[in-house]
């Protein structure tokens, strides 16, 4: 990741790719609905707010037999989520972060 906008692309795809892989998964899918308040039919919709991208890598990030799973699922490297949660929006907790 050499630049800011690359980094932030990367961490947007590994985002998408670990949203895929809480919705694909018939456990992990409804906790994380309970958790984030969303309903299954507003996932769309949430997934455009500043912050939902970031949500999902903390959902991963925050288990890590989920992690470990996603990773070995994905090829991605565990590392690598947290990582890309830093590059996204909101995903170091500073909440005045603009974009």
């Amino acid at each position: 990741m050499a630049n800011a906008a690359s980094m932030r692309e990367e961490a947007e795809t590994i985002a998408v790719k670990a949203l895929g892989f809480v919705a694909a998964d018939p456990a992990l899918l409804p906790r994380f609905l309970a958790i984030t308040g969303i309903e299954a039919n507003s996932i769309r919709k949430a997934a455009a707010e500043l912050g939902f991208l970031a949500g999902v890598l903390q959902f991963i990030l925050a288990h890590e037999p989920t992690l470990l799973r996603f990773a070995e699922e994905t090829g991605t490297p565990p590392a690598a989520v947290g990582k890309a949660l830093r590059a996204l929006p909101l995903g170091n907790g500073d909440h005045e972060r603009s974009t």
